[in-house]
């Protein structure tokens, strides 16, 4: 009974690894695609940088630089760090998201309407869970 026992939870551990590989590989396409759409298309991110910020072209391309940065960095021996990156790289943005639910003009800028906008940000929490996850 305990060789069964141990056995199940070498088969949840491997599928856990694999299921955490498959997530990297995910996040590393998703923020370097974002990353690199901050640099084609920054019009697009000025709409939601809240007016309180300076600079606000040079915190999109930073913001951008940023997230491919963090997201090649996930795939090399500085995946921990990268992740603590992303983590915080999420927190710093995250006031484009309240900007987003607050303010009228930037959700007609993004073509969405306030509660796609305030369902949008709770995903930054499971996003920062998530780089969490692989900063272990």
């Amino acid at each position: 009974m305990k060789s069964l026992q141990l056995q199940a939870f070498f088969i949840k551990y491997e599928e856990m690894r694999l299921i955490k590989r498959i997530s990297i590989y995910i996040m590393c396409v998703f923020y370097i695609t974002i990353g690199i759409h901050h640099f084609l298309n920054p019009a697009y991110y000025l709409n939601i940088v809240p007016p309180y910020l300076k600079f606000h072209h040079e915190l999109v391309l930073i913001s951008g630089f940023f997230e491919i940065l963090f997201g090649i960095g996930l795939l090399t021996k500085y995946r921990k760090y990268s992740a603590i990156g992303l983590i915080l790289l999420l927190i710093a943005v995250f006031p484009a998201n309240i900007f987003l639910i607050e303010n009228e003009q930037a959700q007609i800028a993004l073509n969405i309407d306030k509660n796609i906008a305030i369902i949008r940000a709770p995903f930054q929490l499971l996003f920062i869970a998530i780089a969490y996850w692989h900063s272990r």
